[in-house]
């Protein structure tokens, strides 16, 4: 053994004797990220993944999912940031998942086609239009639109009808009261 080869392992014993005698190495090497900024990883793998919106349920509130990789072959529950409608079904969605949860999806949105929406079919069709003076705001819709509150409800058609519904409706003017029609039914 040669002197270099010596002096080199007498370095590599004294180092050693010190990181042991280190007693201040088991405060440096510790994890002192605080319990409450821990995130919990219950799956590491998750992140965005791309699922398929399989149904709806409880009147259209409940999208229902599945996904690549998940647990079992059943749909699952999720909640979503967006307004889903029925010809949603069977589109491709984009998924997040709460807490890293593999059984809490989260829909962030539904990823169009090669041909996009088509026009007569592009969710959220209501155009607001508001006046510059802010005095008159317009709201136009494509077949129909309807206001409602409880049991009562004004629908506007794109026939050109007006239904007033409500278990009790109330017409008061301080003017005159007009009612005029091609004919006008009463009871």
């Amino acid at each position: 053994m040669s002197n270099q080869d010596t002096l080199e392992t007498d370095a590599e014993v004294i180092l050693q004797q010190e990181l042991e005698n280190d007693i201040l190495r088991p405060l440096i090497d510790r994890d002192v990220t605080p319990a409450s900024k821990k995130i919990p990883t219950q799956n590491p793998q998750l992140g965005v993944i791309v699922g398929e919106l399989i149904a709806m349920t409880e009147e259209g509130r409940l999208p229902m999912v599945c996904y690549p990789g998940q647990i079992g072959t059943a749909a699952i529950a999720a909640r979503s940031t967006i307004d889903l409608h029925g010809k949603h079904i069977g589109q491709q969605v984009v998924l997040m998942f709460e807490g890293n949860d593999p059984e809490k999806p989260i829909i962030m949105g539904v990823l169009q086609g090669k041909e996009g929406w088509p026009i007569d079919q592009q969710p959220n069709q209501v155009d607001v239009d508001v006046d510059v003076d802010g005095e008159r705001m317009i709201v136009s819709a494509k077949e129909q639109l309807v206001l409602r509150c409880g049991k009562a409800s004004i629908t506007l058609t794109k026939a050109g009808k007006v239904l007033i519904k409500g278990s009790y409706v109330l017409s008061r003017s301080s003017g005159v009261n007009r009612i005029k029609g091609g004919s006008v039914q009463l009871n």
